[in-house]
């Protein structure tokens, strides 16, 4: 089931009506709101700007991405515009938001935009999150791409190339962009925060992302886009970088939108989301995961299925049990992969199995192992894997006492 997307338009700071999307979950109710702010120049229809609000969406979160004034479908006139006009346009677009569907959750900015979001976001106090892809640390770095900046400096005004097209610019842009600075900004922001960078980027460096990440505070994550250009450019690498901001950004916003408290450790509560019949929120000490089934029998397909959970489980318990082995015996183990399907199939179909009538579940693994391992070590380790606890623990007897909370 495709995402839902709907235009709207909303007045910007400066009074021009800004052209925005919406990208809302295929079904149910999002579980949180996210503002998207494109890069310098573009406009919410770039690949980066789509795919990674589509993502965001698939997973439940809503994504309202808009153009800047003066850009792509909004009104205004861009050489009125500058660094401080756009961070004032993405509060106003927050304030949309709160007024009419729900104060973003978490902001999320590419290239300038990802700048302008870091500005912006101690104005934002519901925002518990921030994420910047291929941002540059100070809006002062986009004036290397603008051409005759002298021209602009003497006449005030002047027609310049920025990126290979043509904008109009006036000098008080040029004074602003360079006197605006992240400051204490980013050290006080006070949320949680995702840099997103490649170390392919020749438009904006990844010495950036360094700056931003350490004049920031924890919590803090960083995760590399290699290959990717800066514009996000391959449909791949922007798929990419939505579905690890979306797997990120739920770590946050989906605590922080359970009903329910933080377990004790050893703990999983999962509870109903009601955005959808069958999706659920799985809690387990600061992990947050969504569990659903497929759309065909009537789900969102925006987590795991339950027998999902149960291979992952078993497949995660058995590749530490051999990589727990392999470390004690100093085995040259490079990786192992686990690979799990379950069925059900006729009991008497089953040479191993002590039933005879009826079905039986069937779960087979298969296990790849890397590395300069001899025929011996080989098979010690698919041993060792069926030791495995949790292994273990579906061959035993299980008792599952079940009774109504008070």
């Amino acid at each position: 089931m495709p995402i839902q997307s709907v235009s709207i338009t909303f007045p910007g700071a400066g009074g021009a009506t800004l052209a925005a999307r919406l990208d809302s979950p295929p079904a149910g109710a999002p579980i949180a709101y996210a503002l998207f702010a494109h890069c310098f120049t573009c406009s919410k229809e770039t690949k980066a700007a789509t795919y990674v609000s589509a993502a965001l969406a698939e997973r439940g979160i809503a994504v309202l991405r808009f153009d800047f004034t003066g850009l792509g479908g909004s009104g205004g006139d861009f050489a009125s515009t500058n660094f401080s006009s756009n961070v004032e346009d993405l509060v106003a677009a927050a304030d949309y938001l709160r007024q009419n569907y729900s104060a973003p959750a978490i902001l999320v900015g590419h290239s300038l935009g990802g700048t302008a979001v870091l500005a912006a976001a101690r104005r934002v106090p519901e925002a518990v999150a921030v994420a910047t892809l291929g941002s540059p640390f100070e809006p002062a770095h986009v004036l290397h791409l603008i051409k005759d900046k002298a021209s602009v400096e003497r006449d005030g005004e002047a027609e310049v190339d920025i990126g290979g097209r043509p904008f109009r610019i006036r000098k008080q842009f040029l004074e602003d962009i360079a006197g605006s600075k992240l400051g204490d900004n980013l050290a006080r922001m006070g949320k949680a925060l995702l840099v997103m960078h490649s170390p392919r980027d020749t438009v904006v460096g990844i010495d950036n992302a360094t700056q931003i990440f350490t004049a920031a505070k924890h919590p803090k994550n960083f995760i590399s886009l290699d290959p990717a250009d800066h514009l996000l450019s391959r449909r791949e690498d922007s798929l990419f970088a939505g579905s690890m901001l979306a797997a990120w950004a739920l770590r946050y916003i989906g605590a922080a939108a359970a009903t329910v408290p933080a377990p004790a450790p050893g703990k999983v509560v999962v509870q109903e989301t009601r955005e959808g019949k069958f999706s659920q929120r799985v809690v387990a000490g600061g992990h947050v995961i969504r569990a659903d089934e497929p759309v065909a029998v009537g789900g969102m397909d925006s987590g795991l299925s339950p027998y999902d959970l149960l291979l992952a489980g078993l497949g995660a318990c058995t590749a530490m049990t051999m990589r727990m082995y392999a470390d004690l015996k100093k085995f040259p183990l490079e990786r192992a992969t686990v690979e799990l399907t379950h069925d059900k199939i006729h009991a008497a179909d089953c040479t191993e199995c002590e039933t005879r009538e009826g079905k039986v579940d069937r779960i087979e693994r298969v296990i790849r192992l890397e590395g300069p391992l001899s025929d011996e070590q080989r098979a010690k380790l698919l041993e060792i894997s069926n030791k495995c606890p949790v292994h273990r623990t579906l061959h035993s007897e299980i008792t599952i006492p079940t009774r109504l909370a008070d």
